[in-house]
Parts: structure tokens; sequence; C-alpha cells
């Protein structure tokens, strides 16, 4: 079972990167997508979520209007574009499987991918 996130690297304020998210190992269309980001010191906080089919989609507050959470169960692959970045959006962004339907927390992901770092900066 493996989730390899990519994507990340160094962007600046303004600019715009897509994460990738790529399952093998395990029904991918089974499961709900999330993403989460971490910073130094800080605890992991949630990003964005989509369901299994797609049809719907969570979005931290940080995230609504700039983040949009996309997948394609045909090349077990979850997306993060993210526009108008913004130094505070600097973190390692992790992805996440869920067999809950809508995962409220990171206990309800069964399996997590390494990271990646995404560093918005002038």
């Amino acid at each position: 079972v493996q989730l390899q996130a990519s994507g990340g690297g160094l962007v600046k304020p303004g600019g715009s990167l897509r994460l990738s998210c790529e399952a093998s190992g395990f029904n991918f269309a089974d499961y709900a997508l999330g993403w989460y980001r971490q910073n130094i010191g800080k605890p992991r906080e949630f990003v964005a979520l989509i369901s299994w089919s797609g049809g719907a989609t969570r979005y931290a507050d940080s995230a609504k209007g700039r983040f949009t959470i996309s997948r394609d169960n045909s090349m077990d692959t979850a997306y993060l574009q993210m526009n108008d970045l913004k130094p505070e959006d600097t973190a390692v962004y992790y992805c996440g499987a869920s067999e809950v339907v809508i995962p409220t927390r990171q206990s309800h992901y069964e399996f997590w991918g390494q990271g990646t770092l995404v560093t918005v900066s002038s």
C-alpha cells in the first residue's frame, strides 16, 4: 500500500502549484482522499478532502477560493490545485486515504503518503 505525494516546490507569493497523490496497492476508488499540511513546530492541519466518487469536497477556511481538490479514479490519483499561494501556505503537504465517506479527523485515515514540501517565498 502506498500513497506517493508529489508536486511541491518553491513558488513566489501569488503563484500556483498542483500537488498529486498517486495510490497503489489498494482500491483507490473506494477511499476518500484528504490533504493535510504541517509546518515546523505546528500540528498537522486539514486542508481539503474529496469523497470516493468525487461528488463531495470539503475545504479548510484557509483553502476556500484558492485551492481545488480533484481526483481521477482511472489513474488512482488525486490532485490539489493551489492558486494565489501565500507564505503561510508553506508546509509539508500530506495526502491520506480513508474508508470513511467524509472523514473528519486524522484518525479516520488508514493510509498516509510521505509528504511533499511547498515553500512560498519571494
